[in-house]
């Protein structure tokens, strides 16, 4: 069954809550959550091009565009302990389906990104702004579908 566009691009709008650690949130009793949800595509477009060589800036955003509740500016994100920081950039990466190394989030949103996202529109007919709403673990996923069935015919 092949699926449709709107099923697809539902996964990038979903939210996932997280228990945070109670070592990493200091002063705070009881179990802590926070809402997040995976970055798309166009979401690490933004990020690569406006951290450039920044790892720290990078990560920062990647935070700020992922947290949905409690929301925190850029300036708030940098305030973050960094354990804690680190650890949500860990969890958005699992939820958007990037399990890399964080050197390797820039090579990724460049050139073979683009690749994977022109053979995503050409093979399902998709728009460029569709494609770009999908977040790297689906974009991963249905490059694997497409390469599977080009192996069986």
């Amino acid at each position: 069954m092949t699926l449709t566009s709107e099923a697809l691009l539902a996964g990038a709008s979903a939210t996932h809550l997280h228990d945070l650690p109670a070592d990493l949130i200091k002063g705070e009793d009881g179990e802590q959550q926070v809402e997040l949800r995976p970055l798309s595509v166009k979401d690490l477009q933004l990020i690569a091009r406006a951290a450039k060589e920044d790892e720290n800036l990078s990560a920062a955003l990647m935070i700020q565009q992922a947290l949905v509740a409690p929301a925190l500016s850029l300036d708030e994100v940098r305030q973050l302990p960094a354990g804690l920081a680190r650890h949500l950039v860990e969890e958005v990466n699992r939820i958007s389906g990037i399990d890399l190394p964080r050197d390797a989030l820039e090579e990724i949103v460049q050139a073979p990104l683009a690749k994977a996202c022109f053979v995503l529109a050409r093979e399902f007919g998709w728009t460029p702004e569709e494609v770009s709403g999908l977040t790297i673990g689906q974009i991963l996923l249905y490059l694997e579908m497409g390469r599977r069935e080009a192996a069986e015919a």
